[in-house]
């Protein structure tokens, strides 16, 4: 019998997330798609239900034992629900891609077009890159941002639509800072007779918190991951609607064919730990204080984008509605590569990435990616992230300076003292 604990029997792992625990206490977390779980969720995340096997859904199961197993998803499912007034919830999915992937086996066969937003303007690699599963299964056709405003120009998605008349239209990004309108992407869809997805991943915190137009009363199918603004364990939910407004003669309607994508269309025995986490994740998202700290996070990242663009920086669209600020670093001279190294070599974590029509590669882009989620669930308020933004030009001004970098890394240290991980 193995009765052994972590600190006893693998020295190397617990050391390595000991020091991962280190790391994060003394870094400021601005990649846009990371959060920071409360002991709650990470208690659940770590619990006996990773045990369990349990493939099928409540009540329909294909093993035994799973009563309890059956209590913790009801839970994460009704508490999804709720959260977003959809009227079907999926709470199994792996991850976003996983999610993404799942959504099309539902609505699409191979071959079928799927409008969407290209990964270079701020899409997602499952939204029909053709590195992507999604890219070779399925025909994409893309719309991006318009040159002189970087924002979408829905009149583009609509002569899109109407050239290639695709069977889905899908709204969502992965870098796009602006609000999406989802009556006017419904209003397209309609016009061709196609589904309406949305991606709402990045965005679905400020939508829980109607922060954002709300895509539910226009979306087919929505998908979400659970770790960015929602503040959840790593996964994924599926939410739609339950008749298919598009195929209404289908011999299964809309919730059953999700349910049937997930399980077991792509996947097998879901993590219940993960499932309970999200449980957990909903019901503090489902808390009065959830719509503060949304507020906070959109606070911080407006302060942000201007306190940027005030020290010589270009903002991607000229500014944000929402968690994250996409940064051009070519007024400095530099790349979005070289400003990630550097960043993080002064404690300030984030990601390189592609600017709209970036002269740069994807593997060393123009652009940098920064989010305000982590740091204002640490507490972190507009004074602090205006000294961050002031620490963010100085570094980059000069990426190869060591005692700047330096002096801004004490500094990350002190702050993210004051703010702690619990």
């Amino acid at each position: 019998m193995h009765s052994h604990t972590l600190c006893e029997f693998d020295h190397e792992i617990k050391r390595a997330i000991d020091a991962e625990f280190d790391r994060q206490q003394n870094v400021i977390e601005m990649i846009a798609s990371e959060n920071i779980v409360s002991p709650a969720v990470r208690e659940a995340v770590g619990s006996v239900l990773t045990n369990k096997y349990s493939e099928g859904y409540p009540s329909k199961r294909y093993y035994g034992g799973n009563e309890f197993i059956d209590i913790c998803e009801e839970l994460a499912i009704e508490r999804a629900k709720k959260l977003f007034g959809a009227e079907h919830a999926n709470v199994q999915p792996h991850s976003g891609s996983s999610a993404n992937m799942e959504a099309y086996l539902a609505l699409l066969k191979p071959g079928d077009t799927v409008l969407a937003m290209s990964l270079d303007h701020g899409g997602h690699l499952t939204h029909g890159h053709t590195a992507s599963a999604s890219g070779k299964f399925y025909r994409f056709v893309h719309y991006g941002v318009d040159a002189k405003t970087e924002r979408i120009n829905m009149d583009d998605v609509l002569a899109l639509a109407q050239t290639h008349r695709p069977r889905l239209v899908l709204a969502g990004a992965s870098a796009y800072s602006r609000f999406l309108n989802f009556k006017e992407f419904r209003s397209i869809a309609n016009e061709v007779g196609a589904y309406l997805m949305v991606d709402m991943a990045h965005i679905a915190g400020p939508i829980a918190a109607k922060l954002h137009p709300d895509p539910i009363p226009h979306a087919d199918v929505i998908t979400t991951t659970t770790h960015k603004t929602l503040r959840g364990p790593r996964g994924a939910i599926i939410l739609s609607k339950i008749e298919d407004r598009i195929d209404p003669a289908a011999k299964r309607n809309l919730a059953q064919r999700i349910d049937s994508a997930v399980f077991p269309g792509m996947q097998g025995g879901p993590l219940d730990h993960v499932i309970a986490g999200k449980a957990v994740a909903l019901r503090e998202a489902l808390q009065p204080d959830f719509v503060g700290y949304q507020k906070r996070t959109l606070a911080n990242a407006k302060v942000l984008a201007s306190e940027l663009a005030a020290g010589g920086l270009r903002i991607v669209s000229g500014g944000t509605d929402n968690h994250l600020v996409l940064v051009d670093m070519t007024p400095l001279g530099i790349s979005g590569g070289t400003a990630e190294r550097a960043l993080e070599d002064a404690g300030i974590c984030c990601n390189k990435n592609m600017i709209p029509n970036d002269p740069g590669k994807p593997t060393d882009p123009s652009g940098i990616r920064l989010g305000t989620p982590a740091l204002t669930t640490r507490g972190m308020d507009e004074d602090d992230v205006r000294k961050i933004a002031q620490w963010i030009v100085g570094v980059c001004e000069s990426p190869k300076d060591d005692v700047v970098k330096k002096k801004v890394r004490q500094e990350v240290i002190e702050l993210c003292a004051r703010h702690p991980i619990v």
